[in-house]
């Protein structure tokens, strides 16, 4: 064996397994593992999960924070205004930097896939080209997926069908928009209609920002999900986002679910920004703004929490860390039961995971050899503690490790190390 990792936990509950590498592939994984390796690590009982995954970000604007200000008001639209007198003073250079420093973090935290929405409303392309080298120089050690998204919208923004085009034949592999940005509830619903049969004769997946919104009258989900049962792409089509659930009619929704449900729609929640940006018109009481999420994985659908943002035009804070995401979305769906925990720690991993079509992602024989050791026992731990990461690895190599993290008390009559683990 090249690597073997001893001890473990697993998030599906076995405790005290061996992991062999070899050759990049989990070779076995049980317990006591009676082969010597090149190299070994002691996990002592902590938590081993495959790699954590974002299917919903933003890099090409990330770490662009107070640039050209602050977004003072909190809200989406001033964010797309911000974003809007930023782009001309973009430079290829400073997009990739920005975008690299923020693979940097994302390692650090054992955030090894991310799909990014890239803006497409730029006649230079500037965010495309600067992405798509980024994901090339970056391959080695991070899955990069891009989108191409039409910021400004679809419709509304001049030449941007032609750049989409142009984006998608470049390299870009996943269809974007934004129907409630365009200037009508029908040109919304003509964009969806254009993008999935973009994605059908291209045979690409689709990704739509999608009722981003807490208009429940802003019902493009309803659209998205009938394109993707007339164009035949089950499983291939995500709705992002998708805040006017929140405020829809129970009625309503009682019927879009089985419909979106049929499709096998994929849907990407987005806690942090949902709960920052959404409600911004309301006094008292404020909506939440987050979809439906634990209504949505009850019928079986792949729901997968995004970071969405940081520190950009439209959210100020934020560190590449999944755990604060997917404890941000435990909290505001009250998903405290064990199994929605457990729930609320796979839309971080192996439900986006499946949204990406990552081949060999996981933690059983002949899987990939990426993974993350946690200083936490469990997943339910791991989401209450957002604990240091041990060791990231990558292909059975270690590209990534930290120093667990305890306090020493001083108190009279108590000196003692605690362990903030129990």
């Amino acid at each position: 064996m090249d690597l073997i990792i001893r001890n473990v936990n697993l998030p599906d509950g076995r405790i005290g397994i061996d992991i062999g590498i070899k050759d990049k592939k989990i070779m076995e994984i049980e317990s006591p593992l009676n082969f010597k390796a090149n190299e070994e690590i002691d996990a002592s009982g902590f938590l081993v999960c495959p790699p954590f995954v974002d299917a919903h970000f933003h890099m090409d604007a990330t770490l662009s924070i107070g640039k050209p200000r602050l977004n003072k008001s909190g809200t989406l639209l001033e964010g797309i205004n911000l974003w809007g007198e930023l782009k001309p003073h973009l430079t290829f250079k400073e997009i990739k930097n920005r975008a690299l420093s923020y693979c940097d973090m994302a390692v650090a935290r054992g955030l090894l896939a991310i799909r990014s929405h890239v803006d497409i409303c730029d006649r230079r392309l500037l965010a495309v080209d600067a992405l798509l080298e980024v994901k090339k120089e970056v391959s080695s050690y991070l899955d990069l997926q891009l989108v191409a998204f039409p910021q400004d919208g679809y419709y509304r923004s001049p030449d941007t069908i032609n750049l989409l085009n142009t984006a998608l034949d470049r390299g870009v592999e996943v269809i974007g928009g934004i129907p409630h940005f365009e200037r009508t509830m029908e040109d919304g619903k003509k964009s969806v209609g254009a993008l999935c049969r973009i994605a059908a004769e291209r045979g690409l997946l689709v990704d739509m920002h999608c009722d981003e919104s807490d208009d429940p009258l802003s019902r493009h989900i309803e659209t998205l999900t009938a394109e993707t049962t007339r164009h035949g792409l089950h499983g291939r089509v995500t709705g992002s986002h998708l805040t006017s659930m929140h405020s829809m009619d129970n009625y309503y929704v009682s019927k879009l679910l089985p419909l979106m449900s049929e499709a096998r729609m994929n849907v990407v929640a987005n806690p942090l920004i949902n709960i920052t940006i959404q409600g911004r018109h309301d006094t008292y009481p404020k909506r939440r703004g987050m979809t439906r999420v634990p209504e949505m994985i009850k019928i079986g659908l792949n729901v997968a929490f995004g970071h969405d943002c940081v520190m950009d035009p439209w959210y100020s804070l934020g560190s590449a860390d999944m755990l604060e995401a997917a404890s941000m979305g435990l909290h505001v769906a009250q998903m405290t039961g064990i199994e929605e925990m457990k729930s609320c720690f796979q839309a971080i991993t192996e439900f986006p995971a499946k949204i990406m079509g990552l081949e060999g992602y996981g933690l059983e024989k002949g899987c990939n050899a990426d993974m993350v050791i946690l200083q936490a026992a469990d997943p339910i731990e791991a989401l209450r503690l957002k604990p240091n990461r041990l060791f990231v690895i990558r292909h059975g190599k270690i590209i990534a490790r930290s120093q667990p993290v305890q306090s020493e008390l001083t108190l009279p009559g108590r000196p003692k190390l605690i362990n903030f683990l129990k």
